[in-house]
């Protein structure tokens, strides 16, 4: 699937994800051509599903994450498509993860602060379909961040 050349272009492109084509393609040892094509056929190939901006939530007043975790009852038909359709709909949501076993859904929620958390809680979150417990869990530092693969 991936050559030598197709990893070296990707471990630069991910140490630096914002580096000019030439640029990348320079420290990857290829023409500038070459490592454009490579590029447009991982991204063909769904090996490069894109590129984002990364925000730091904090600097945007943003002062408080916490992840809740969901049970369902799904004693009902579409409980979990339910569920998840609103959750989307609170922009606080920034993370919405999925599981098999005793907890079935992941929220990641930002606020500014514990007040704004409380209203989000209350007004938005209980709100939910289909809630049969939540666990709350007050994230206090991350340790290690991003999606860096060893290619």
């Amino acid at each position: 699937m991936l050559n030598d050349t197709d990893r070296r272009i990707l471990r630069h492109m991910q140490a630096e994800p914002d580096l000019p084509t030439a640029e990348l393609a320079m420290r990857a040892g290829v023409s500038a051509a070459v490592c454009w094509r490579r590029l447009e056929k991982m991204r063909l190939g769904g090996v490069l599903l894109g590129q984002q901006a990364v925000l730091d939530w904090q600097a945007l007043g943003y002062a408080v994450e916490v992840s809740l975790r969901f049970t369902l009852d799904k004693t009902q038909r579409g409980a979990f498509d339910e569920f998840l359709t609103e959750a989307r709909k609170v922009p606080e949501v920034i993370e919405i993860q999925t599981f098999l076993g005793r907890v079935d859904v992941r929220l990641n929620v930002l606020a500014r602060d514990m007040a704004h958390y409380q209203e989000l809680y209350r007004t938005r979150i209980l709100t939910l379909p289909h809630i049969a417990d939540i666990e709350a869990l007050m994230h206090i530092a991350t340790i290690k961040s991003g999606e860096v693969l060893p290619v």
